[in-house]
């Protein structure tokens, strides 16, 4: 069933409901209120016949000018009865004879002298005693029932329109609200078919529910274009990074199998590059995997590492490596709860840069403050721009000094993975001798 039929349905159940509360106590209401008036009509005409009568000299039985026939008259009509309940007089009769009110009035009415009411075959009686007798007026129940037969047609009748009136109100109601929603639909469609993620939805100058999803659908629509860009992106730069080492080891490796004899020189050099190329195209892999499981979601598990321990355990390894360098350490005792794996990754990779451009010193410091541990890995190279300061975390970004380099640029985006794993934070700025420097701030272990 469609929303919008759904919609105008509960408007036409909640009126339906309201008008038959509203029904019920009206029905109720004149219910009471039409037997007050009979009862009231009957007691007064009760009384004025006996103040009558008291004044009478004679109370000789006599028949009135004209009865009324009770079968179809609903008026009020009057009986006078002497102490025996012997008939002196009455203004209607039933079946030819004075009606006879029952034995329950008979009995009540000399015990009441305020008067007492019953009812019998269809009439409401009302008795009262007077001097020389008892004085008992009457009516058809008929009356109070058709009163009330009357207010029942009223209410179906005025309700049927009002229901339909409520469907039709609630129908337009609900397109026009729904309306929005048919157009984010109709755009979600339209973008899903066509990836035009940069289309948005007008913006609302309302401030309903259905503005605030206009602007949520705009803002996810700003993140899948985002995400889509940036993926495409990536595959393009992918694709060119491993475009250059699959160029040179084929060109090289064409050239062992199927070129002329060669030198041994040569032989070794070409070797050598595929060796080179091979494990620079290892490296590039290992890394797009690596950012291949943060975009799914992955997540370290942490647990208590003693940070000053692996610093120094892989400047040492960094140093054996590059002997060419000087390196200047300077570390604390300081624990973190982190991956040791991926904070090993994370120092290889900030000293990797910092001995890609640096000149003969690398500056390691490791000390504590306010609550983090604070990692600087410096260089004394030509340093990185300010205004390329954060774009250098962005995947495949190199600055135009660093692209004869070997780096593939994704080393950097891992290192802000890990740190944001760690719930720490890495900053590019300047080193104290004036190159790179790459600031690491990592919570501290909190005691157990």
């Amino acid at each position: 069933m469609p929303l919008r039929l759904r919609l105008a349905l509960f408007g036409v159940a909640v009126v339906a409901l309201t008008l038959l509360l509203f029904g019920s106590l009206l029905y109720v209401l004149v219910a009471r209120s039409v037997n007050t008036n009979q009862d009231d009509a009957l007691r007064t005409r009760a009384r004025e016949a006996a103040a009558t009568l008291s004044s009478a000299q004679d109370l000789t039985p006599r028949s009135p000018i004209a009865r009324a026939d009770l079968r179809s008259s609903t008026d009020v009509f009057v009986e006078v009865f002497d102490p025996s309940w012997t008939v002196i007089y009455s203004t209607a009769e039933l079946n030819g004879a004075p009606p006879m009110p029952s034995l329950r009035l008979k009995d009540a009415a000399p015990v009441a002298p305020v008067g007492t009411f019953d009812t019998d075959n269809g009439f409401r009686y009302f008795a009262m005693p007077f001097a020389r007798g008892f004085v008992v007026t009457g009516q058809s129940t008929r009356v109070p029932q058709s009163n009330l037969s009357g207010i029942v047609g009223f209410l179906v009748i005025s309700g049927v329109p009002t229901l339909l009136a409520a469907l039709a109100a609630s129908w337009l109601v609900a397109g026009r609200a729904l309306r929005p929603l048919k157009s984010v639909a109709i755009a979600a469609e339209d973008i899903g078919r066509t990836r035009d993620f940069g289309r948005r939805l007008p913006a609302s100058r309302s401030r309903d529910e259905v503005a605030v999803l206009s602007a949520s659908f705009n803002g996810m629509l700003s993140r899948l274009q985002e995400t889509f860009e940036s993926q495409r992106r990536f595959v393009a730069d992918a694709s060119h990074e491993l475009r250059t080492p699959l160029a040179t080891i084929q060109g090289n490796a064409g050239l062992l199998a199927h070129g002329p004899p060669i030198a041994e020189p040569v032989r070794r050099a070409a070797a050598t590059d595929i060796a080179e190329e091979s494990q620079r195209m290892s490296r590039l892999v290992d890394r797009m995997l690596t950012l291949a499981r943060a975009d799914s979601g992955m997540r370290l598990e942490l647990a208590p590492v003693d940070l000053r321990a692996v610093v120094l355990d892989v400047t040492r390894q960094a140093a054996a490596v590059h002997p060419e360098r000087t390196f200047d350490v300077r570390l604390v005792d300081v624990s973190v709860a982190g991956d040791e794996d991926a904070l090993r990754q994370l120092l290889w990779i900030v000293l990797d840069n910092a001995l890609r451009y640096s000149r003969s010193k690398i500056t390691v410091d490791l000390e504590v403050d306010s609550g983090w541990a604070s990692l600087m890995v410096g260089d004394d190279g030509p340093g990185i721009a300010a205004e390329e300061r954060e774009r250098i975390f962005q995947r495949f970004y190199r600055s135009d000094a660093s692209r004869t380099g070997q780096g593939a640029g994704l080393g950097l985006s891992i290192a802000l993975w890990i740190t944001e794993q760690h719930r720490g934070r890495i900053i590019a700025g300047q080193s104290k001798a004036g190159g790179a420097g790459l600031y690491v701030d990592l919570p501290l272990l909190r005691p157990s």
